[in-house]
């Protein structure tokens, strides 16, 4: 049997690693301690002001980047990636992926050109409506930048792939998202916030227009129910205040503002009544696999996106008077047991991690063979 050649990786575009801060950490996290195990040497690049300082973690190199984001605000995040890029130029990978393109396909011109440069080309980032029209034509541009220059281009939707096909002719490699069935709920975790298993609904977002949060709220709030809508996410910019002072007096609607402890959140999901997840943006998004990995019963926003992801297995609506029939009509959580079980088969099946590792090394080998 021929030996599997062994790669030199590095692994862009995050703050770093381990994980602290959201889904491309995560995936980074996954895929460097993953790819090591599997013989690979695995390079992650750390911003300077990630709290982990050591030049190992479980077998993966740690490389720390002077990161000047807290004096520059946004633009520091070229910087960081910048100097990323500069220092990967030096280290003769093979690979380099790069996951996400917002902040680091300006240079692409940088790139080292004797790897291989692997893109995730993420959501729709220049869709977000919280972005002004400035933002978005420049995010437009840096999409189509990642897009023509990366040798080659993941994908982690369905509707991504499509997208980059019709917009830019470029075939893109399909890798979703991961997640992980959650099997130990303890419903003493509720008590703290007042609630009873399966009588209360769930919305975890990001206070952003384009994640529909007003719709649903307006839904629930008009179909009258006796059971409360618990919002989690921080308020603390300008769209998250308006919510709060909008909304968060009336009554049954629950602002807990950021939640991040994996326990909580992920039994605060198990033991919801309709889990709302109302993003129109972007591609695979995390906290929808782990709610479908927490047994939730999801209604969604009605898009590609999701529909992609939850199939039949799931509610969709498009409007306000949509979200107030769900919320009306709702009784046992378990009359739909085969949505749950479906879902957590796709966890276990389809958005499992170590198969997504997999499916990167065998790009990544391709790519360097």
């Amino acid at each position: 049997m021929t030996q599997q050649r062994q790669l030199k990786i590095g692994i862009l575009g995050t703050r770093g690693i381990p994980n602290r801060y959201g889904g491309f950490e995560q995936c980074a996290e996954h895929l460097a301690l993953g790819l090591t195990q599997k013989g690979h040497e695995v390079c992650v690049y750390n911003s300077s002001h990630h709290e982990y300082k050591d030049s190992r973690w479980n077998g993966v190199r740690i490389i720390h980047c002077y990161d000047p984001e807290h004096k520059l605000g946004t633009a520091g995040q070229f910087i960081y990636d910048l100097n990323c890029i500069n220092d990967a130029r030096k280290r003769r990978f093979d690979i380099v992926l790069q996951l996400g393109y917002t902040s680091s396909s300006v240079w692409y011109w940088r790139w080292p050109r004797r790897a291989w440069n692997i893109v995730n080309m993420d959501g729709l980032e220049w869709k977000r409506s919280k972005y002004s029209g400035t933002v978005q034509r420049f995010l437009k541009l840096a999409e189509r930048l990642a897009a023509r220059h990366g040798d080659v281009l993941i994908a982690d939707s369905k509707g991504i792939q499509e997208y980059l096909q019709a917009a830019y002719q470029q075939p893109s490699v399909f890798i979703p998202y991961g997640a992980e069935v959650f099997g130990d709920p303890d419903k003493h975790v509720l008590q703290p916030y007042g609630l009873a298993p399966f009588r209360y609904h769930l919305l975890i977002a990001r206070m952003e227009p384009e994640n529909n949060i007003e719709m649903i709220i307006r839904g629930y709030l008009s179909a009258g129910s006796g059971d409360p809508l618990v919002v989690i996410g921080k308020t603390d910019n300008r769209f998250g205040t308006y919510l709060k002072d909008t909304y968060g007096g009336r009554a049954g609607v629950t602002f807990a503002g950021g939640i991040y402890d994996p326990v909580v959140v992920n039994n605060l999901r198990y033991y919801s009544g309709l889990y709302f997840h109302g993003h129109s943006v972007g591609g695979t998004n995390p906290s929808l696999l782990e709610a479908m990995g927490c047994n939730a019963l999801i209604a969604a926003h009605d898009n590609i996106f999701n529909r992609s992801i939850l199939g039949e297995d799931a509610f969709y609506f498009r409007e306000e008077k949509e979200i107030a029939a769900l919320v009306s009509g709702f009784g046992d959580k378990f009359r739909f047991a085969r949505f749950l079980q479906h879902n957590q088969d796709k966890i276990r099946t389809r958005y499992h991690w170590p198969a997504i590792v997999d499916a990167y090394e065998q790009v990544m080998l391709r790519a360097a063979g």
